[in-house]
């Protein structure tokens, strides 16, 4: 046996090899050519023993001491919420393992009523009439809306603001590079609109770049900024063309504030990683994608709807799209045809845990908090204010030394410092955008405020 990495003993290899009728590796191999094997042994280590691998894992775990245990304050797409115990036992049951498309209802029905229950919670939360089973994460499910809203009305043009996140608007461009649909930013106002620093998107310029090509206004409520977008507003412009409306919204954040169905929204979509999904360092992320009852067939995904079975009993099953939609490229809806179906239950059993008082009183101490920590950091004169809006849990300063430096000595403090604003808004160059969340007690907040300070008044001031 030449490699030993393989966890099989070498009377179980003899064996195998005797099943297939060949007498060993070499002869088991000698369809590959010559010229395409390793010639020389594979660089591994040694084999340790369990608790030796044990130490080892211990060890390399260790170099991810910085930022493991430490009082995070970095938004930007994925926040950290206070997540119920509960949720990780329920996802950990060995019935919702896999994630293959339940197509065998008789034997799916577990998988099938919990992908249900949480297409139920994010219709009724979004306002929409229907949603699916999922995507991959909010910027694939925006994606995805673009494509719907274009191939719905047959025209050719995406406006979106440049408040929606950064990453979205980059798999956008991504996404739509060779299908023939373009996409136009429309700014947001900001501290050159001596009359406007709201921070929300430019109505004005909206007006200018609108026509009747345009499928769909595509925009952020909390925007990346965290500020409060009116969609409403937006919703009147687009529909005065035939245009669709297209909201990205936080659905915490719909805990307590009105619905984007409510608001004239077509489609709604966006990240469900804070409904009972941790940050992991980045991912997995959860794409919600809600819809109005005209756009329910043209959904992308997996949609499971409820049925009576033929002695009256009420059951589960894949509805309104065909097997195609998953096996056949040409004649599918999406080509991004599987969901996070583990994370989509972690964000049922969440909401169904936090339930409409739950979820509201969360979304309320997001509120107070960041309102707290925003104010708190303005009276100390070291940071100074950027927009003039109201904001959800997340807010842009402009703090006196270079926020990646404010992060750096943060950090040497076991604290997650906030997101440099400067790459993807150089107008916003020295911008800090800060998360604040339900999870963060009032002595970490004080404490964040009082070393910011402290680095501020020591340290590199901003050009």
């Amino acid at each position: 046996m030449k490699s030993s990495y393989i966890p099989m003993t070498r009377q179980q290899q003899e064996a195998m090899l005797s099943t297939v009728d060949v007498k060993s590796l070499d002869e088991l191999f000698s369809a590959i050519p010559e010229e395409l094997r390793l010639q020389k042994d594979l660089k591994l280590p040694e084999p340790l023993s369990e608790h030796e691998l044990k130490k080892h894992m211990n060890t390399l775990a260790q170099k991810n001491s910085d930022t493991i245990g430490n009082t995070c304050f970095l938004g930007a797409g994925a926040y950290d919420h206070i997540i119920p115990s509960a949720v990780k036992h329920i996802t950990s049951r060995q019935e919702f393992y896999t994630a293959y498309t339940p197509y065998q209802p008789e034997i799916s029905q577990g998988v099938l009523q919990s992908i249900f229950e949480y297409q139920t919670m994010i219709a009724e939360l979004t306002g929409m009439d229907a949603a699916n089973a999922s995507l991959y994460d909010g910027a694939t499910a925006l994606y995805e809306a673009a494509l719907l809203a274009s191939r719905y009305n047959g025209r050719k043009e995406i406006l979106i603001a440049r408040s929606v996140n950064p990453e979205y608007r980059k798999v956008l461009y991504s996404g739509l590079r060779y299908s023939g649909i373009t996409v136009k930013e429309v700014d947001f106002y900001k501290e050159e609109n001596s009359n406007n620093k709201s921070g929300t998107i430019n109505l004005e310029q909206l007006q200018d770049h609108i026509s009747k090509n345009t499928a769909a206004i595509a925009i952020q409520s909390p925007n990346f900024f965290g500020i409060l977008e009116d969609i409403k507003a937006v919703s009147h412009t687009a529909k005065e063309v035939g245009a669709l409306l297209i909201a990205v919204c936080d659905p915490i954040s719909l805990g307590v504030f009105e619905s984007p169905g409510a608001l004239g929204a077509d489609i709604a979509v966006g990240e469900a990683q804070p409904l009972g999904n941790p940050m992991n360092f980045g991912g997995p992320l959860l794409g919600y994608f809600a819809v109005k009852s005209p756009f329910i067939r043209r959904m992308p995904g997996r949609i499971v709807g409820e049925t009576i079975d033929s002695q009256g009993r009420r059951g589960f099953v894949l509805t309104l799209q065909a097997r195609e939609q998953h096996i056949r490229r040409e004649k599918a809806t999406s080509n991004i045809c599987t969901n996070q179906a583990l994370c989509a239950l972690a964000a049922a059993n969440y909401l169904s845990l936090m339930g409409k008082e739950g979820l509201k009183e969360v979304a309320t101490q997001c509120i107070n908090k960041s309102v707290y920590t925003y104010h708190s950091l303005l009276e100390a004169s070291q940071v100074s204010q950027v927009f003039e809006a109201p904001f959800f849990r997340e807010f842009v300063v402009r703090p006196k030394i270079k926020p990646n430096a404010i992060n750096e000595a943060l950090l040497t403090e076991k604290i997650i410092g906030g997101y440099d604003l400067t790459a993807e808004y150089p107008e916003l160059e020295g911008c800090w955008l800060v998360a604040v969340t339900e999870k963060r007690s009032k002595k970490e907040i004080d404490d964040f405020v009082s070393k910011v300070n402290s680095i501020c008044q020591g340290g590199i001031i901003n050009d």
